[in-house]
């Protein structure tokens, strides 16, 4: 299968390079600094591109040529909001070119498994103040989707807790609420969250919002 990466050089990024390259895929990953990047596994089609500075058309068109996109996109500090306006972007190229796109969200509008209603978003001190702007971006970004119906897309939110460490080859899923595990911690590690994206490409019956973890 083709897979194009957008931001194929971020953590969770890297984590679904290595994941696609290990299962044979044929992968294209698009960056800003794709080029330079030497943390990317041989054998991939590096692009550097900033979606910014890119048409649609010339994103609809790249996208035509692989069977899935993926976006792992996410702006730097002091630049959270350009997440709804990259993630736009990408969805108006997936109507051009009738592309099945997935897309990395965040874990902002899950509920607690506290049975608070509360989202992670809007739970009372449960976010730092550092992570609150990437958090609002994602559920702006969330909200952004309803506008695309006519779009093939399926978005995958992780864990409360994203964690370098080796990959279980395991994960749980669930539609809007936090997985938890028996210690009612909610984790997954980069590479098992990689596992769970890609084993999205071919389920066409899935929801379309989705959450990984370990339970």
């Amino acid at each position: 299968m083709k897979i194009i990466i957008f931001g194929g050089t971020g953590d969770v990024g890297r984590a679904l390079v290595n994941e696609a390259v290990e299962r044979g895929e044929e992968v294209t990953v698009v960056a800003r600094n794709a080029q330079r990047d030497t943390c990317l596994p041989d054998g991939i089609r590096r692009m550097d591109l900033d979606l910014l500075d890119t048409t649609i058309e010339e994103l609809a068109s790249l996208m035509a040529e692989h069977d899935v996109a993926i976006s792992s996109l996410r702006p730097p500090a002091g630049h959270e909001a350009l997440l709804v306006e990259l993630s736009e972007r990408l969805l108006q190229g997936a109507r051009g070119s009738g592309s099945r796109l997935l897309l990395t969200g965040g874990a902002a509008t899950l509920k607690l498994a506290d049975g608070s209603g509360h989202t992670v978003l809007s739970a009372p001190g449960f976010l730092p103040d550092s992570v609150r702007p990437i958090a609002e971006a994602c559920a702006a970004q969330d909200a952004l989707l309803d506008d695309f119906p006519d779009v093939d897309w399926v978005c995958l939110r992780p864990a409360a807790n994203l964690l370098i460490e080796p990959g279980r080859r395991e994960y749980r899923l669930d539609t809007d609420s936090l997985v938890v595990d028996g210690a009612g911690q909610s984790r997954i590690s980069y590479a098992d969250f990689a596992m769970a994206m890609l084993d999205l490409m071919s389920a066409h019956d899935a929801p379309r919002r989705l959450t990984a973890g370990w339970a």
